[in-house]
């Protein structure tokens, strides 16, 4: 089974998370900001990743620390799953529609760290999360398991759903995109991915 478990502890975070990239879907998520557990969790189901996060951070400062370190933990996790590639599809895209907002997600696992994010959050917070560090996170994560990673917003008005749409549709695209194809090779002309 391809999975990884990283515990990483800073003086601003102690993370432990635990990846399953061939689950259900499971989840424990925990990482002491509600809106990322929320996140978090469509992103598992939507992928059907087994995912267990727990976080301490330093919260009463801010968020940031604790979004951008679970985007790091994320990153390496899903980065050793996958050893060294060999049979997966490397691409996968997805278009969500998450009510009036619609968003396109798409990745391939190069090996290569390009975030292109072009999603329009019309607020600054989400109930208390800042929206800012959705990219905090998606840059965390893109650095650690390196890929391209584009975000394009066509549509959408409300904070919650353009979000929302974007680690949906990341959960379908990396599903894809991880999936074995069954070849058992290295899906690219040079013989790696790196």
């Amino acid at each position: 089974m391809r999975t990884y478990e990283i515990t990483r502890k800073t003086a601003e975070t102690d993370i432990c998370l635990k990846l399953n990239l061939d689950g259900t879907g499971k989840t424990s998520i925990d990482t002491g900001v509600g809106f990322l557990n929320h996140m978090l969790t469509l992103f598992a189901a939507h992928g059907k990743f087994d995912l267990t996060v727990v976080c301490r951070g330093d919260t009463e400062v801010d968020d940031h620390h604790s979004v951008e370190d679970i985007g790091i933990c994320l990153g390496i996790a899903f980065r050793e799953a996958l050893g060294d590639k060999r049979g997966i599809n490397r691409y996968g895209s997805f278009l969500l529609p998450m009510d009036e907002a619609l968003i396109l997600c798409a990745v391939d696992l190069s090996g290569r760290s390009c975030l292109c994010d072009e999603l329009e959050i019309p607020t600054e917070k989400i109930g208390t999360f800042d929206t800012e560090l959705v990219e905090e996170f998606l840059l965390g994560f893109v650095r650690n398991c390196p890929m391209s990673l584009h975000l394009r917003q066509l549509a959408g008005k409300n904070a919650h759903h353009i979000v929302e749409g974007a680690f949906k549709g990341l959960g379908r695209a990396l599903k894809q995109a991880v999936a074995l194809d069954g070849s058992g090779e290295i899906p690219s002309t040079k013989g790696v991915l790196v």
